[in-house]
């Protein structure tokens, strides 16, 4: 085994140990910002309740990048909100701003130009502004109706320049008035998903197994005087590794897989002669058609099975589900 020259361990433990001083910088950073969870916290927090429009956020350079996050997190957890670039709202953005709106602002200097610019123009509007700064003292912290701190004791770049406790600060408690007003509005899983329907957990929580679902032609069925070689034949042709028993209303009456056509097999019963009314599973297991599509995956999971007939209020068969159908869905 080839020895690390002692070079490339010095290199590899100076660059953990700055890694290590970044994180222990901005954990503590953040874990400063406890204490300014308070009466402004709270103010913020209520304005933004009363909105009747939306929360407008503005920030410029990581501030900007922070803001847009921010919007995006307000916005799919129930407390609409959007984006302005501050430096786009002088040029005719500011439109976008309404008298029903909350502004809420990032700035870690809080004089940020661009907007300190338009102040006066959101003022004149009369709507709630709420700052997010690291400096009580400065002008846009004066301006706002709340002013929350989020200053930091030191950026975790050694040469205090670049933006980094300072912004993950500023996400953090983003993050908590977001998260405040996510539990103050009821907001639910079933509400967030409707606001992420493309997203794995909307797949679970919206999907219905009518969506779905074998329909029509395309469900494998057979009378209960069909015989077994029938049977296998719709298996075949359907693709679905079984298919429904059903009587002359299409009320289910059971269900013959290839788990059933092994036990058969196994008994030694004669394929060509034996009819499927011997041979199937009565009393299968069903779903409903407007049940969620992860029920059907619990039901099959529970059950150690890999398919489902889905019926109607009557037990008339509507459709036909498969555990590949589920994972074509996403829903596993």
């Amino acid at each position: 085994m080839r020895a690390v020259p002692q070079d490339a361990q010095s290199e590899a433990q100076k660059l953990q140990q700055l890694g290590l001083a970044v994180i222990d910088i901005e954990a503590k950073s953040v874990a400063a910002l406890a204490a300014r969870i308070d009466a402004n916290f709270v103010a913020a927090c209520r304005h933004m309740l009363r909105c009747d429009g939306r929360i407008v956020v503005l920030g410029m350079g990581k501030s900007g990048h922070i803001g847009g996050k921010l919007a995006a997190t307000l916005a799919s957890t129930g407390s609409p909100a959007f984006f302005v670039h501050p430096g786009e709202a002088s040029h005719g953005d500011l439109g976008m701003i309404t008298a029903r709106d909350v502004v809420l602002a990032l700035s870690n200097s809080g004089e940020t130009e661009e907007i300190i610019t338009i102040l006066p123009l959101i003022k004149r509007l009369g709507v709630p502004l709420i700052a997010l700064t690291g400096n009580p003292a400065s002008n846009l912290a004066r301006a706002a109706t709340v002013h929350i701190d989020v200053s930091v004791a030191q950026e975790a770049c050694p040469l205090g320049l670049a933006p980094t406790s300072s912004t993950t600060a500023t996400l953090a408690m983003g993050d908590a008035l977001a998260v405040a007003l996510l539990e103050a509005r009821g907001f639910t899983a079933e509400d967030f998903a409707r606001s992420h329907p493309g997203g794995r957990l909307g797949r679970r929580l919206l999907l219905l197994i009518r969506d779905i679902m074998h329909t029509g032609e395309r469900i494998p069925k057979v009378r209960e005087s069909a015989p077994l070689k029938e049977a296998l034949v719709e298996m075949t042709r359907k693709g679905l590794g079984m298919t429904a028993v059903i009587d002359e209303h299409g009320h289910v009456l059971g269900i013959f897989t290839d788990g059933d056509l092994r036990r058969t097999l196994d008994h030694g019963v004669d394929v060509r002669t034996a009819s499927i009314a011997e041979l199937m599973t009565r009393h299968c297991r069903t779903v409903q058609p407007d049940k969620l599509a992860v029920d059907a995956l619990q039901i099959m999971q529970t059950h150690k099975i890999s398919a489902l007939l889905v019926v109607d209020e009557n037990a008339e068969l509507v459709g036909a589900l498969h555990m590949h159908d589920l994972l074509r869905a996403g829903v596993v």
